[in-house]
């Protein structure tokens, strides 16, 4: 057993929302991250429930994070989180969206939603401002989706 399971239990997984309007704007999150030093970006998504399906999974914390719904999704494929665990991020393009309100816990009070360009949102990918990977590679291949 690693320390991280000892520490936390099993691992679970997680899914990572790429949400992409009618002008295929992407749903972008922001946040203060004290930790890491300061402000990055992310896209909507968390940690799989109990009973969850990965969708299911992805389908909540898009809700949750943004108030958007989606009537079509496209999964991107599944990865591991590390090397360390069997934990798997599922990643998913969200389309057909509806916008409702956000649903968030306190832990995600300061979380702001803003809409870019996919081409912009790469931009900032490659500059460094998403401070957990899973964000630009969905980003990545979203746009390759189409």
């Amino acid at each position: 057993m690693s320390d991280e399971v000892s520490r936390r239990g099993p691992a679970r997984d997680a899914a990572v929302v790429v949400a992409r309007d009618g002008q295929s704007l992407v749903a972008i999150l922001t946040a203060d991250f004290p930790r890491h030093g300061g402000e990055f970006l992310f896209l909507p998504g968390g940690r799989r429930e109990d009973g969850e399906s990965p969708q299911q999974c992805a389908q909540r914390e898009l809700q949750e994070e943004t108030g958007i719904t989606a009537r079509r999704w496209q999964p991107l494929g599944a990865y591991a989180i590390t090397l360390e665990s069997t934990a798997r991020i599922h990643l998913f393009q969200a389309r057909d969206l509806t916008l409702g309100p956000q649903q968030l816990t306190p832990t995600e009070e300061d979380f702001k939603l803003s809409w870019w360009p996919m081409a912009d949102a790469i931009t900032a990918a490659t500059e460094g401002r998403f401070l957990l990977p899973a964000g630009p590679l969905a980003l990545l291949l979203a746009e390759r989706a189409g």
